[in-house]
């Protein structure tokens, strides 16, 4: 087993992992490894943009309410303040470090989003803004020189001991051999797991990986009941779920039922405009009423020159599923999207587990709350990876032994194996985990998630096995995180306990052969 040695490893190549990896390169030798290409993550898909305080009658005091408001009373204010106020100070580097924002004469135009009670989104090349700054940001790690890239190379397991983090092990895909490394420290900025959904907006290797290995690891998990279901992802026969940015709604787009009537100006005050978990309900609901797969976005009574040039790049790909944005009513249901919760770190990514720090959409820094509030999630990928870095950096060398463990198998001869039961779990989560949520569903579910899980627990080595061990459990995880919650609450809907309950205003903590505990929420002191 080939092993390499570095200060700080970082699993991950979205915008958290490529921050996370360029301030540590300051402390020492980064090693980032990504189980695809490095310009494959949620990221690098991003359509609406970044939320940060810029504007002259914007404050953050605002941001922050419209975050707490948003997150349904689950945001811890500490996390919240640091997000929005170092927020503002990454951006700004950003832009002096020669990020290109979209300006206007000058200066930068800046967006409107569902929650958001300012124009305070920033974007770049209009709808491409995840690609923009992944991409800039990736230029920057690539210029760097004591950071090592290892593509198509994928972590299987996590070495911890105590006070002691010996490294990590993978497999490098090309040369079908496996991977030690060695690092005091590793910053998880795995991404999240919305394609354990059948209909998801995220690229197929968002499946959790990192976050099932860090709760084998002893980390705990916190908030994952809660997904987020984008409101607007097109809805064509036969092809994937393709994300139209919540900014096309921020510019006038309106939610059209079958009989081509607004619904939404009756449910909330902001309309379209609403909260994503209000909208995405609000949809469903309609769904149901109507018997139909979807409703209709409508940007027919926009000025189509300014929309084409806006979102030229949702435009072109819409063109080629035939649908022509500023004169087709374009049929939209929501989507997996986004995991809200995720593995639990303090306000420097620090984890329960020595020598291991998360950052991302894999992390559960108590930002997000019940419901994340649209475009906070790059923000909190540039301020959380900068703090996990920082204190990454402060970890005494590591004098663990190295295991010398069981290399994982690649086997073709599983492949099928590992589609059946990743496609059956898929339907599953879609029909029992989705926008809402019954205890008998959900109860068979789990049952289901914990036999193959129970099933693969022995994964043999075998890469495809230990896939499906690894799905299975985050499936039965969500699942027993939302039994545990009888309320309603954000990207958590219950029919059978439609309200909030004051009394779940906590965190659901999980960890490996412990039961699920309540923590509270933070507030303002």
């Amino acid at each position: 087993m080939q092993k390499f040695e570095y200060d700080i490893v970082v699993v991950g190549s979205g915008l958290a992992g490529l921050t996370a990896a360029f301030y540590a390169s300051r402390f020492g030798s980064v090693a980032i490894v990504t189980k695809s290409e490095l310009d494959t993550s949620n990221s690098w898909f991003a359509q609406g943009g970044i939320a940060a305080v810029t504007g002259e009658d914007d404050n953050p005091e605002l941001h922050i309410n419209d975050t707490l408001v948003a997150g349904r009373g689950l945001c811890d204010y500490d996390a919240v303040e640091v997000l929005v106020r170092e927020g503002s100070d990454r951006v700004r580097e950003l832009i002096e470090m020669g990020m290109p924002f979209d300006r206007e004469a000058g200066k930068i135009v800046l967006g409107l989003e569902g929650g958001h009670s300012r124009r305070r989104i920033l974007h770049a090349g209009g709808d491409a803004t995840g690609k923009e700054l992944t991409r800039y940001m990736l230029r920057k790690v690539q210029d760097t020189k004591n950071i090592a890239s290892f593509e198509y190379t994928t972590v299987v397991n996590l070495f911890s001991h105590g006070n002691c983090f010996a490294g990590l092990q993978a497999i490098d895909f090309r040369r079908n051999e496996n991977v030690f490394f060695k690092s005091k420290a590793v910053i998880m900025a795995t991404g999240g797991l919305s394609r354990l959904y059948s209909r998801s907006t995220n690229p197929h290797t968002a499946t959790g990986d990192g976050i099932a290995l860090a709760y084998d690891c002893g980390a705990q998990l916190s908030d994952i009941e809660f997904i987020q279901f984008h409101p607007s992802a097109l809805s064509a026969p036969g092809r994937d779920a393709f994300l139209i940015s919540e900014a096309v709604r921020g510019e006038g787009a309106w939610l059209l039922n079958k009989n081509g009537e607004r619904f939404m100006t009756g449910i909330h005050p902001l309309a379209e405009l609403a909260p994503r978990d209000v909208v995405a309900h609000a949809i469903y609901n309609e769904m149901m009423k109507s018997g139909s797969d979807s409703v209709f976005l409508s940007l027919k009574h926009l000025d189509p020159d300014y929309i084409s040039h806006r979102f030229l790049t949702i435009n072109q790909t819409l063109r080629e599923y035939g649908y022509d944005m500023t004169s087709d009513l374009l049929p939209v249901a929501p989507a997996a999207h986004y995991m809200v919760g995720g593995i639990r770190s303090g306000l420097y990514g620090e984890t329960n587990v020595h020598g291991l720090f998360v950052c991302g959409e894999a992390a559960s820094t108590g930002v997000m709350g019940a419901n994340r509030l649209a475009s906070n999630s790059l923000l909190e990928c540039l301020v959380f990876g900068k703090r996990a870095s920082e204190r990454a950096a402060e970890m005494p060398e590591s004098h663990c032994l190295v295991p010398d463990p069981e290399p994982i198998r690649l086997n073709s001869g599983t492949d099928k194996v590992y589609l059946d039961f990743r496609n059956e779990m898929a339907t599953s989560m879609m029909i029992n985990m989705g926008i809402i949520r019954a205890k008998s569903r959900m109860e068979s579910a789990l049952n289901r998630f914990k036999e193959i899980r129970d099933l693969f627990e022995d994964h043999q080595q075998d890469y495809n096995r230990l896939k499906i061990k690894n799905m299975a459990t985050l499936c039965y995880l969500i699942s027993r995180a939302a039994l545990v919650r009888t309320e309603s609450r954000g990207g958590h809907i219950r029919e059978d306990f439609p309200e909030e309950n004051p009394s779940l205003r906590v965190h659901i903590i999980q960890q490996i052969e412990k039961k699920p505990i309540f923590v509270p929420v933070i507030d303002k002191k």
